[in-house]
């Protein structure tokens, strides 16, 4: 058994930072202690209201309450041990790990909690010639990734990211790299200004920010992404598509999340849906921030002691202050 510590979400809106008991780890497994772990505002905010049971598998009534558990997904750290079956990691080497294995928890993994007895699976070598805090958020750069790279669109042509988050960052950094007229579309000056290589419409202040993308688009759209789970955006993103253009969906929506079918029809347009991780494009995600076309290190904007974890989700939930990108330092 190991003793460890970790961010657990004990009930509803219930930040926590206590002891915690790990499976003793097995000759797959390395043994990992953090140094920082990057918070996933969007999706740990969701479980931590109760709105997920797991993954994005919306909670529904009848389900069982699910917590306690432990919060994120994505940190780094240095590794303090490996089994027998690992011969491709080294004691001292500072790697990205996501899941860890857990006890007495809703769920048998979690992410923010030190040391980690992770799979070897869960675990990525970092660059040593680069900051390893710019991967910290690996998992979520990622899915920005997966939202800029899932559908086709040829250089020059319009996208539409909605969102000014961590992902839509992301993903229209990525757009922007494929040679995409981005318009990145959020509601917060502060989080816009941080992208740069496109234009920006601030939705909250716009009169009607679906005319205001049509005006200060420079060429036909030809994918629309939404990052927040705004069914009613997400339409609206549609309507201003060209035909056989693209929809990704990447929000959570809940149980609000019926789309028409007609609609896509008539023009004969598409909707990719991302979800999750997979190696590969952990392996590129990685790739792209350690070559510089993915920026995050810029959207870091607070950080705080991981005891201090629950007035870290303070900070978040409250908006008083303008949280982006929030690492929880060990």
């Amino acid at each position: 058994m190991v003793q460890a510590s970790a961010v657990v979400f004990t009930a509803p809106n219930t930040v926590e930072f206590q002891d915690v008991s790990c499976p003793d780890p097995g000759p797959g497994d390395a043994l990992v202690r953090v140094t920082h772990s990057w918070i996933s505002n969007g999706t740990e905010g969701s479980f931590l209201r109760g709105e997920r049971v797991q993954g994005d598998t919306a909670f529904r009534t009848g389900d069982p309450t699910p917590f306690p558990i432990i919060a994120g997904y994505q940190k780094i750290g240095v590794v303090e041990w490996t089994g027998a079956d690992i011969d491709d990691l080294a004691v001292g080497e500072t790697v990205f790990c996501a899941m860890g294995k857990v006890e007495g928890m809703f769920h048998a993994s979690g992410g923010q909690v030190s040391p980690s007895v992770a799979p070897r699976s869960m675990i990525w070598k970092l660059p040593s010639s680069k900051d390893p805090l710019a991967f910290s958020g690996l998992v979520l750069t990622q899915v920005g990734y997966n939202c800029g790279t899932r559908a086709p669109i040829e250089p020059g042509e319009g996208a539409v990211v909605i969102g000014d988050g961590m992902v839509g960052q992301w993903a229209a950094q990525t757009l922007r790299c494929r040679g995409a007229k981005v318009i990145l579309v959020g509601r917060h000056d502060d989080r816009l200004a941080r992208f740069d290589g496109g234009e920006t419409v601030n939705a909250r202040t716009s009169d009607d920010w679906v005319a205001e993308v049509k005006a200060v688009a420079r060429a036909p759209i030809a994918v629309g992404v939404d990052t927040v789970g705004d069914r009613e955006a997400a339409m609206q993103t549609l309507g201003i598509l060209r035909r056989e253009g693209h929809l990704v969906s990447a929000g959570f929506y809940g149980t609000d999340d019926i789309v028409s079918l007609q609609d896509l029809r008539m023009g004969e347009k598409s909707v990719d849906s991302v979800s999750g991780w997979t190696t590969p494009r952990m392996d590129a995600a990685l790739d792209w921030i350690a070559d510089g076309r993915l920026k995050t290190l810029p959207l870091i904007t607070h950080h705080f002691p991981v005891a201090q974890a629950a007035d870290a989700w303070r900070t978040i939930q409250s908006k008083t202050e303008h949280a982006l990108g929030v690492i929880l330092d060990w």
